[in-house]
């Protein structure tokens, strides 16, 4: 795997919440409109199952962990990105073994904050909320896009305890 650039290559997690400049990724993903929360294990394991071989198909090698992008607050459905960032561009629309269609786009660059998670996926929510007032807190505001870097890959035999995800999120420009 090539180095992520910083942010994304803390090899530690941010305990607390960090503001930082952050480039624009390069990433192949499936888009989801309006999808259904509930459903969310079944998009996850249909898309990673599948595609880091039908990249490297393509000569394209993942450079970093798994993640989702999301462009609105999910609540019943999510409109979102799931994919990995990628060494070079997808330029043709692949289809994975689960009916999922794989697109290129990319993670934006500009001023984010961020900050890790050590737990249970059903520990994000709390998280996030408590990220969220550490921003404010901060005298930033935070915008759409929103992702999560799931830096460690789950296993069915692992301790969920032990999960990192890393949270970041878009700032709006300071004007």
């Amino acid at each position: 795997m090539s180095p992520m650039p910083a942010p994304y290559d803390a090899a530690e997690p941010a305990t607390s919440c960090r503001i930082t400049e952050a480039p624009e990724i390069t990433t192949a993903v499936v888009v989801q409109h309006d999808f259904p929360m509930y459903d969310m294990p079944a998009l996850m394991d249909g898309t990673f199952s599948h595609l880091a071989e039908a990249l490297a198909a393509q000569g394209i090698r993942p450079i970093g962990p798994a993640f989702s992008l999301h462009h609105r607050a999910p609540v019943a459905t999510a409109d979102l990105e799931v994919g990995f960032p990628v060494d070079a561009p997808l330029t043709e629309t692949l289809e994975l073994p689960s009916d999922y269609e794989v697109i290129g786009s990319s993670i934006p660059g500009g001023r984010i904050a961020w900050i890790s998670h050590i737990g249970a996926y059903g520990g994000l929510a709390e998280k996030w909320g408590a990220f969220t007032e550490q921003v404010g807190e901060s005298d930033e505001q935070m915008t759409y896009p929103f992702w999560e870097f799931y830096v460690t890959e789950p296993h069915p035999d692992m301790n969920p305890a032990t999960l990192r995800t890393d949270l970041f999120s878009l700032l709006e420009a300071r004007g």
